[in-house]
């Protein structure tokens, strides 16, 4: 994963955090519709079958669309995706949350729960 460059825009007093406010939810609406829609079985098959036409279905713009295709977590999240929802994006893949925000982190699942067994990160770096 590559460093990313702080975007003022986005994020909040924490470094790589991002302000999920009601201008990024407008954003993110049909990337949240489509990760809420996978709670049922048959939108997962259909999301699994055919994700073009699932994101198609639901509105996602080019943006949202590529960061979904290469399940990068943290994009959906600067998107306007919400934590809770896009999880479910990584669920069909059978990822489980240490594997979706060591991802974020730019770390391997290994590092990430080392990381959090030893005190976890600091706010600040």
């Amino acid at each position: 994963m590559s460093e990313r460059a702080p975007d003022p825009d986005i994020e909040g007093e924490i470094p790589g955090t991002v302000v999920f406010d009601g201008r990024r939810s407008r954003v993110g609406l049909p990337l949240n519709n489509l990760a809420i829609a996978l709670n049922k079985e048959a939108e997962r098959a259909a999301f699994v079958a055919e994700p073009e036409t699932f994101m198609e279905r639901f509105g996602l713009d080019e943006e949202q669309r590529d960061a979904v295709r290469r399940r990068d977590f943290h994009r959906m999240i600067e998107l306007g995706g919400n934590i809770y929802f896009i999880y479910k994006i990584g669920m069909v893949d059978g990822l489980k949350v240490p594997d979706i925000v060591a991802s974020m982190a730019g770390q391997t699942t290994e590092e990430f729960i080392e990381m959090m067994r030893n005190g976890g990160r600091k706010p600040h770096g």
